[in-house]
């Protein structure tokens, strides 16, 4: 059978399979990613083959493949045609779910395969082989395991591939003798013992959408034409919203506008585990920070600030004081995402500093607060991350080099945890007991760079209340800021099971 005549739409493969079945015939069904066909795979799926008359293969589609950005490798035209090369294979379909339950429903096969693993390690650090052994129950089909000779077609794709710089695969290597998946992940398991309070100001992020034009024929202005608008909960929404996914018990103290205040889609945002309490800041709208981009390479055009950048007034101080004051000996960690807006007062961090169990804190220099909001605002610290930039600004110094500048400033904050970010150079990570660790950058789908300091900083900052090795901490930091470049802003947040799947990966 021609290729193209293996490879199907799954409505027309169901078809098929109805007139097998209804004439007696056994058919299989096996389902994956299949990135990367390697020999484990032929042998599992010529071993599939003789559980039937009929083997029919689903291929995760590549929207749904969840082994980190840098996967899928080849893209899931190529992996169907790769498996419609093979004799043993007699259709294949493209899925249109992440799992397939739906699709083992549809199909309704009399045996399901897949193969063994063999590790004490969730296959893909979620339930769907579960909801799957299900589904063929359901249809009165049985779930088969294979225990054929098993390769990792990961661990081809990161050893063998040239996917990262010689730098990360370096790392990778001596990481992996170092440390074990399960290690790593064990240190996001127990984030969820945590009681976590988050504290900065509320940012909406708009991206408006626009397809370029031209110039404007009597003056130097670039027209755009509107196509729609995307909003994100971001700021500290962003980072409470991140850590709610692996901790149960999450508090959020912030500020949002008297006027435009966005408060139903605030609250429609925030996820259901989390507490929050909010000052209102009087004749100030809740602060926007609309992006205009163009759309088809995603550029950003020009970005409008919508605030009223100030200090709040005594009463507004007063009671976000005495917020503080009352929700600080009630968590385990306190994060502090500290945009330069005028929330947090000196009054608010001497208060912070003074009663908080284990303070992290990210101070941002942007263009609304100009560069006037430094981490040395900070007497104390027990865990800081911030951008090279903010740590020269800090240091007034340019050019010197960032470690010794680093060291200064951790020393400026008495802080013995210290992560510098450093965009495509990845991070350098710092402990007083250690030094210093290098940490390359992961990154290698680059959507939007907004909102990743913010997901490094909620995920490493519970990682360093723990006590995790500050390699550690910078790695996590390191695959989160990779997963939310991959991400337009703040769109969505950090799920544990593709961050544990991500993790899994690279360790591989």
């Amino acid at each position: 059978m021609r290729l193209n005549n293996k490879i199907k739409p799954l409505e027309e493969i169901v078809d098929i399979v109805g007139a097998r079945r209804a004439e007696g015939g056994a058919v299989v069904h096996c389902h994956g990613v299949f990135d990367l066909l390697h020999i484990g795979h032929i042998k599992h799926l010529e071993a599939a083959r003789k559980l039937g008359e009929m083997l029919v293969v689903t291929v995760t589609p590549d929207r749904f493949v969840n082994k980190g950005p840098h996967r899928p490798a080849f893209p899931e035209f190529l992996r169907a045609e790769a498996l419609a090369a093979l004799n043993c294979v007699d259709y294949v379909a493209i899925n249109k779910w992440p799992s397939a339950v739906e699709t083992i429903k549809a199909l309704k096969p009399s045996k399901y395969v897949k193969g063994v693993v063999h590790s004490n390690g969730k296959r893909d650090h979620s339930i769907a082989i579960e909801q799957e052994e299900e589904a063929i129950k359901s249809v009165d089909g049985e779930m088969v395991l294979t225990d054929e000779e098993t390769y990792s077609a990961t661990t081809l794709i990161n050893r063998y591939m040239d996917i990262f710089s010689p730098e990360a695969v370096e790392f990778l290597k001596n990481f992996r003798e170092k440390y074990t998946p399960e290690k790593i992940i064990g240190y996001l398991h127990d984030i969820r013992s945590l009681k976590i309070l988050t504290i900065g100001e509320t940012i909406i992020d708009e991206y408006v959408f626009c397809s370029q034009i031209g110039k404007a024929s009597k003056e130097a202005v670039l027209a755009v034409n509107y196509n729609y608008k995307e909003t994100y909960a971001g700021g500290i929404l962003a980072v409470a919203n991140h850590l709610s996914n692996f901790c149960d018990k999450v508090g959020l103290l912030s500020s949002m506008g008297e006027r435009d205040s966005y408060w139903d889609f605030i609250k429609n945002s925030l996820y259901e585990n989390i507490a929050s309490d909010f000052i209102h800041k009087r004749q100030a709208p809740t602060i926007v920070k609309r992006r205009f981009m163009e759309e088809y390479l995603a550029t950003k055009l020009l970005e409008v600030y919508v605030m009223k950048n100030n200090a709040p007034d005594k009463a507004e101080e007063d009671s976000f004081c005495a917020k503080l004051e009352e929700a600080l000996p009630k968590y385990d960690v306190v994060v502090v995402a500290d945009y330069g807006h005028g929330l947090i007062t000196d009054r608010a961090v001497s208060i912070l500093c003074e009663k908080a169990r284990f303070l992290a804190v990210n101070t941002q220099a942007n263009a609304g607060n100009m560069g006037f909001n430094m981490i040395s605002k900070y007497p104390r610290a027990d865990f800081v991350s911030i951008a090279e930039p903010e740590v020269r600004l800090d240091n007034r110094d340019m050019s010197s080099d960032i470690m010794e500048l680093a060291l200064k400033s951790a020393e400026r904050v008495s802080c013995d945890k210290f992560i510098v970010t450093r965009g495509k150079n990845g991070c350098i990570a710092y402990d007083r007991s250690h030094g210093f660790t290098n940490i390359p950058a992961f990154s290698v789908k680059m959507v939007d760079r907004i909102g990743a300091g913010d997901a490094l900083l909620s995920l490493t900052a519970p990682c360093a209340a723990l006590g995790a090795p500050m390699d550690i901490i910078g790695f996590i930091g390191n695959v989160a800021g990779a997963e939310a470049c991959a991400i337009m802003g703040n769109k969505t947040s950090i799920e544990p099971s593709s961050l544990y799947r991500h993790v899994t990966s690279l360790m591989s």
